[in-house]
């Protein structure tokens, strides 16, 4: 039990365990396509082998069980000598159960089940009951400083829903790419897609690649977040589109990495008809509520423009049945009520809090995964300071901004930006070991405590060994 993160709301352990058979029979309820793909999901994650079956003859078993307490995302776990008993009031609460169940396995570097003896794997017997903190647990990915393909952001989506995160953030376009497929308007791709910080090339997902993404995220739980960031960010659009350039001439495409320099006008209408497509082609492929419009950074904005032209963005975002997020910078501007603003650092946000909206939080300084852990990280940035293993997990969510109180929160996003991430062991080695103690700041109850954490973290090691994670071995933690 020494292994769990994120640490459960209650857990009670017995001394006696529970042996899992040569072939696990799983027990769903019939007539239920979802059930019957966790149950699925859970026999292949189950060491030697799992069958799922209708019968009640099942040694494990996953139910609904209609409590409303646990909420859409909260689980009960049961294990005895006998049997395994996965309840839920909802199927994404099984799904989060199965995470834990996966991690009481404790396999081992060399991917074997640490329990093992002979044929024989064996769980702890032990009873809990599971519920999340914020209903908003999340990661940002750039893929347009550097684009990752379907099977990186696959693979990724898997690294998050299993600390049970349910938000994944897709930074779609910015100056040095744009990386999703409009139909109305294909020079996006045939041309704002072809670069990427540094050169070597881009690239970007279609529409149906977009929906696989889509479709996978849905099966782990998670809610895919698309962002368009405008007005600024957006050198590879203008660099597409003459038209939608003051002075209908298009600039050359950026491979650098400064910000601040471009800009869509607020006042040609050809802007908004540009936005409204995109907008509506992205909506009918995302069946998630939300819809990101970056905001940050929009220095070669005049500030009357900026509100023009957030106010025309949120009506366009609302127009196809989502809700707006921005960047804290928004609250400058007259938001809907609905509208999400996301804190990254400074005091912006307090417009938005004076209008009554909500936040996600993702500061800085605690929660970019893209800074680096101390100055010998050999990759990474610094502008918001180096950001250890401790100070990524040692700090209160709920009362960490002045002036904002928990129920103002939805929840907690770790941005991933890629500006000097390359490859998929990059993000690994980015995102881990910071990304699961930020998950648990989101999901368990307040009052985290480093001391304790970090032994955890340490017997965590050799699991995210077994999932082949590129992981930093932080001098914060003694591993084992």
């Amino acid at each position: 039990m020494q292994i769990l993160i994120p640490k459960p709301v209650s857990l009670y352990g017995r001394s006696d365990a529970f042996s899992i058979p040569p072939v696990t029979n799983i027990n769903v309820e019939p007539s239920s396509t979802e059930m019957h793909s966790l149950g699925r999901y859970l026999a292949s994650v189950l060491p030697p082998a799992g069958q799922v079956t209708e019968s009640g003859s099942g040694t494990v078993r996953l139910s609904l069980n209609g409590d409303a307490s646990l909420g859409e995302e909260g689980y009960e776990l049961s294990i005895t000598t006998d049997a395994i008993q996965l309840s839920a009031n909802r199927p994404a609460g099984l799904f989060y159960g199965i995470q834990t169940l996966r991690q009481l396995i404790q396999t081992d570097s060399s991917g074997s089940p640490r329990h093992a003896q002979g044929n024989a794997v064996s769980l702890p017997a032990v009873s809990i009951r599971d519920t999340p903190r914020f209903a908003w647990r999340g990661s940002m990915l750039d893929v347009a400083r550097h684009f990752f393909g379907v099977e990186d952001v696959k693979r990724y989506i898997d690294l998050i829903s299993h600390y049970k995160m349910n938000r994944l953030h897709l930074h779609l376009s910015d100056d040095q790419g744009w990386r999703i497929e409009i139909k109305s308007w294909p020079k996006l791709t045939e041309v704002g897609a072809q670069t990427q910080v540094g050169g070597g090339g881009g690239g970007f997902y279609t529409q149906e690649q977009y929906e696989e993404i889509v479709d996978y995220a849905r099966s782990r739980y998670v809610t895919i977040v698309p962002e368009i960031d405008t007005p600024g960010h957006t050198n590879a659009a203008l660099a597409s589109y003459p038209e939608l350039n003051s002075d209908d001439k298009a600039p050359a495409l950026y491979e650098g990495t400064n910000v601040g320099f471009s800009t869509l006008s607020a006042h040609k209408e050809i802007t908004y008809k540009f936005l409204d497509d995109v907008i509506r082609e992205l909506a009918a492929i995302t069946p998630g509520p939300y819809i990101h419009i970056g905001g940050d950074e929009t220095h070669s904005t005049p500030k009357e423009d900026y509100k023009i032209f957030i106010e025309r963005m949120q009506e366009i975002v609302y127009a196809h049945n989502k809700i707006a997020i921005g960047l804290a910078e928004i609250g400058e501007v007259e938001l809907n009520p609905k509208t999400v603003a996301q804190h990254w650092q400074g005091a912006a946000y307090k417009g938005a809090k004076d209008q009554g909206n909500k936040f996600i939080i993702s500061p800085g300084n605690k929660t970019y995964l893209d800074m680096k852990y101390d100055e010998t990280t050999p990759i990474g940035l610094n502008w918001a300071g180096y950001i250890s293993v401790k100070d990524s997990y040692d700090w209160e969510p709920g009362s960490y901004m002045e002036g904002l109180v928990e129920e103002d929160i939805l929840g907690i996003e770790c941005p991933l930006w890629t500006e000097t991430v390359l490859t998929m062991k990059d993000i690994e080695f980015m995102a881990f070991p910071r990304l699961p103690g930020i998950a648990e700041l989101a999901w368990s109850p307040k009052g985290a405590n480093w001391e304790e954490y970090k032994v955890r973290l340490a017997k965590h090691g050799r699991y995210m060994e077994a999932m082949r994670i590129n992981y930093f071995k932080s001098p914060d933690v003694d591993w084992e």
